[in-house]
């Protein structure tokens, strides 16, 4: 595999790391004099010079051979840019972006820049996961695929508690696959009694949350 990742950072440095563990090829742009010089150091030949918006330096990067592109500066504009020219000028099947800004991650959405890595957007997930304030965490989304995985706790007194997956009408659209109890979780199955306390995570599609909520939160 080729991949040509845009932003030479720790995060684009990092990957292209991991990636040449791994045995797959790589180019790495960066447009910043010094970090380039130190990404040039380790990386040699593999790392480019220049302004990944640039058609000229997606170009000499071998964008036009890559099978990805991954777009990790710290720009949200940039990335969409480079993600756009990867995908429409380049025809780069598989395009990555790193979104900055949780709030710019429906200009992603709208212009089909997916799949997308927000790490704000993770770190609270997780932190919600751990320290949970709400019945219903939405755990990741998978945007291209147009599915939730949704992290809901069961309260006591709701139709959920006492009573099995299998006798549970769970919504056309959601799948509950595993079930969380003393941070410990196993696979779902018919047959998996639920208590009140237990985590159960499911995967939806988007506008589920309520009908999930009814079953496993009540009113």
């Amino acid at each position: 595999m080729y991949a040509v990742i845009v932003g030479g950072g720790k995060a684009g440095a990092n990957v292209a790391r991991a990636l040449l563990r791994m045995g797959h090829e790589v180019s790495i742009v960066e447009h910043r004099p010094t970090r380039f010089a130190t990404l040039e150091a380790e990386f040699e030949h593999m790392a480019r010079y220049g302004d990944g918006t640039e058609l000229f330096v997606l170009e000499a990067a071998g964008t036009a051979r890559a099978d990805v592109c991954i777009a990790v500066t710290g720009d949200d504009e940039d990335n969409i840019i480079i993600g756009q020219l990867s995908r429409d000028h380049f025809g780069v099947a598989n395009v990555v972006a790193r979104v900055n800004d949780p709030r710019n991650q429906e200009h992603f959405d709208l212009l089909g820049i997916a799949p997308t890595v927000c790490a704000t957007e993770s770190i609270l997930a997780l932190i919600e996961h751990e320290v949970p304030q709400h019945s219903l965490v939405h755990l990741f989304s998978l945007r291209r695929e147009n599915l939730d995985i949704l992290e809901i706790g069961v309260v006591e007194g709701s139709r959920a508690d006492g009573a099995t997956v299998g006798e549970l009408s769970i919504p056309d659209g959601s799948l509950v696959i595993s079930v969380l109890r003393n941070r410990v979780g196993r696979v779902a199955h018919p047959d998996t009694l639920l208590a009140a306390g237990d985590q159960v995570v499911a995967i939806a599609e988007p506008g589920r949350e309520s009908d999930l909520m009814e079953i496993f939160a009540g009113d």
